[in-house]
């Protein structure tokens, strides 16, 4: 199994190109499953994820071709309702495409996505939302299963702003008859970009980005060829990392409109940052400023870079106190980031970060995507060496991360 070795003690400076998002590639992939024909997508990571969605549409019939960062799927040939347990064990996303496949096949057959080590996200949103559109739906050994002769336009009401819950209602909702509105949606940049391929393939959305979204149901789509939106949280990521070891660090097909919260609590760090059009600039300073956080959904400070930040405030000088108000079980980096030296206390849904002077580098166990990155991101300001154990998470969001910091000064190498 892979780790990682990082080296600390080494300021970051250059430029970083940021890649496509993972979370605004999966569903929009998936939605290639509404229409006949060839659709194509730029700018498309390369990750696992993105592998387990392309196998994922495979299996259901679709033909697919990818070269570099494009993929091709022709859903055409689409004659597979059931998404089977071996693939969407892989990847919770793949309950994405329980609602393409209602709206175009007329049933689906999806495994249960299972547990996750972040904790809970129960589909029960996805099923109320897909039920009140006319689907019946029975959970059979292990399995959803669901199925309409006709989808119809309903008034949906998310009891919590759910991001895949409102992109697979608004999926299915695109070829139901007569008009969908989804009340408490989801805010995210990747709804949007959702909604803007959906409509560019023909779809009538209106409304995404806030929290109430109108959809009038249309009888077919045609193919697309739609370019996939930079990923905030990598980018994030990179942006906390330049805070974090004083450096100069130039990130490139950025999008700084949906870097808002992550710019403001930087920024109250002390660490100094200016953007234009698709380019963001990080001047990270000696001292680093404590100061408090709170996760919230979209446009809130995401829980994706709570990790991250929270790397940024064992060094700082001062107190701070995190909330995640997202995930139950998001603090399991916090005992990894222990070993290397952090004080932080945990009470409930609180971790408490007193900074210290410095960290010290250790062998230590990545337990999800996002805790992987932040004890990268430990490493790179400890003192010594740091192996990162079990970085297959990694390999599900970002691509190629440790040539991407070995090119703007990191010590650091995948050790096979």
């Amino acid at each position: 199994m892979d780790k990682i070795i990082v080296e600390g003690g080494h300021r970051l400076c250059g430029e970083v190109r940021i890649s496509g998002a993972k979370n605004a590639a999966l569903p929009i992939l998936i939605s290639s499953m509404l229409a006949d024909g060839m659709n194509t997508y730029a700018n498309v990571p390369n990750l696992r994820d993105i592998d387990s969605t392309i196998l994922l549409l495979s299996n259901l019939g679709a033909r697919i071709e990818t070269s570099g960062d494009t993929v091709q799927i022709d859903a055409g040939g689409l004659n597979n309702f059931e998404a089977p347990y071996d693939i969407v064990r892989k990847m919770r996303a793949s309950i994405l495409v329980l609602g393409p496949l209602v709206a175009r096949l007329k049933k689906a057959r999806v495994s249960m996505p299972g547990g996750c080590a972040i904790g809970a996200r129960p589909i029960n949103l996805h099923l109320k939302g897909l039920a009140g559109l006319g689907a019946n739906i029975e959970i059979k050994h292990g399995y959803v299963e669901a199925s309409a002769d006709e989808l119809n336009g309903a008034e949906i009401y998310f009891d919590i702003a759910t991001v895949t819950g409102t992109e697979n209602i608004m999926m299915a909702a695109v070829l139901a008859k007569g008009t969908t509105v989804l009340r408490n949606a989801a805010r995210d940049p990747e709804i949007i970009a959702l909604a803007e391929a959906l409509n560019q393939m023909g779809a009538d959305i209106h409304g995404a980005g806030t929290t109430v979204i109108t959809i009038n149901g249309v009888s077919s789509l045609k193919p697309v060829s739609f370019r996939i939106i930079p990923d905030r949280i990598e980018a994030g990521t990179f942006m906390v990392a330049a805070a974090l070891t004083g450096g100069n660090v130039t990130l490139v097909n950025a999008e700084p409109d949906h870097l808002g919260a992550v710019i403001d609590m930087l920024r109250l760090t002390g660490a100094e940052i200016s953007h234009d059009g698709k380019t963001v600039k990080v001047q990270g300073k000696e001292t680093i400023t404590s100061v408090d956080l709170k996760t919230q959904p979209y446009p809130g400070f995401p829980t994706d870079m709570q990790a991250q930040f929270m790397v940024l405030m064992s060094v700082a000088n001062g107190t701070s106190v995190i909330s995640e108000t997202i995930f139950e079980n998001r603090f399991i980096h916090v005992s990894e980031l222990k070993r290397m030296g952090a004080d932080i206390t945990i009470s409930g849904n609180t971790a408490t970060v007193k900074g210290v002077s410095k960290l010290s580098g250790a062998p230590v166990m990545a337990t999800d995507l996002r805790a992987s990155a932040s004890l990268i991101l430990a490493g790179l300001v400890a003192e010594g060496q740091t192996k990162v154990n079990r970085v297959y998470h990694l390999d599900r969001g970002y691509q190629a991360i440790e040539k991407k910091f070995a090119g703007i000064g990191a010590v650091i190498e995948r050790v096979r």
